[in-house]
């Protein structure tokens, strides 16, 4: 092994099929970057030896308008359909009771009876009010057990973040906005929401210059979610994977102990972090859309 440099040993699937060993060199900055990057080569490093297996989805593009679109299933795709059908899968475990129960009884009931009610009377009632809470609950709670089943899949080994993705927070980010206008317009109207744009008590001279700063105030919100969330979803793993990679860039095994300790540190660590995202991400939506419903 030399200095800096990861030794990788790969089995790669060729597009007939045959499988074949690939022997490649790979810095540390690039294995981190290959981890946390979209892809359509989904890999499972086997434990213990320097060798992977990897998949490479098919291709799949769609000419629309003239443009090509690709639509192919990437790394994060794939493991966004598996944190969708486990988050799903969870529910419905909590809600399912049986025929003597009057409620649903465990663990799994439970916590999530205790987590929807936390965000109806703690987020959704205190910042958007006791009369909306009802409406807006379900997209909140929903935006909260997604952000946080995807964080936690990411923790697992071979898995992905995949709200690291951009265009995941992006999509997530873009929800919120939509929920939110929708809110101020249903409260004020289509004509009063769209008024505040112009400020009050502003002389009509510095129109051009208010106006334009609240329309971007409308996506300063959705940008900050959008942000906020891939950063800090993406940021654990660029730590504990740098952390590890400290025992290849100095080239020494007396790093090691060090470094795995520190690492899995951070790994719990990042097991709160997950959670705390998406309270934030589910707190800031609620005050949006509080914002917006009521203006005063």
């Amino acid at each position: 092994m030399s200095h800096g440099l990861f030794m990788v040993l790969a089995l790669a699937t060729t597009p007939q099929g045959a499988v074949a060993e690939i022997e490649h060199e790979m810095t540390v900055p690039e294995a981190v970057f290959e981890h946390i990057t979209d892809a359509r080569d989904i890999e499972f490093q086997i434990p213990l030896v320097a060798k992977k297996i990897s998949f490479t989805t098919p291709e799949w593009k769609v000419s629309l308008g003239g443009h090509e679109l690709d639509l192919s299933i990437t790394k994060h795709v794939a493991w966004l359909f598996v944190a969708v059908l486990l988050l799903a899968l969870s529910l419905w475990s909590a809600t399912r009771k049986r025929p003597a129960d009057l409620v649903a009884a465990g663990v799994t009931p439970n916590m999530a009876e205790a987590l929807t009610l936390y965000i109806h009377d703690e987020i959704a009632v205190k910042n958007i009010g006791e009369h909306d809470a009802d409406r807006y609950t379900p997209y909140l709670a929903t935006a909260f057990f997604f952000i946080l089943f995807c964080a936690l899949l990411g923790m697992v080994p071979w898995a992905s973040t995949v709200t690291g993705n951009l265009s995941v927070t992006a999509t997530l980010a873009g929800m919120t906005f939509l929920v939110t206008q929708a809110a101020g317009m249903r409260s004020q109207g289509f004509v009063g929401y769209w008024l505040h744009l112009v400020p009050a008590g502003v002389p009509w001279w510095l129109y051009p210059i208010m106006i334009p700063v609240e329309l971007m105030g409308l996506f300063a919100k959705p940008f900050a979610l959008c942000v906020r969330l891939f950063a800090n979803m993406i940021a654990g793993h660029i730590v504990i994977f740098f952390l590890l990679g400290l025992i290849f860039l100095l080239g020494s095994i007396w790093v090691a102990p060090v470094s795995v300790a520190f690492a899995f540190a951070i790994y719990l660590l990042e097991i709160f972090v997950a959670l705390i995202q998406a309270y934030i991400f589910t707190m800031l939506s609620a005050v949006f859309i509080g914002m917006a419903a009521h203006p005063h």
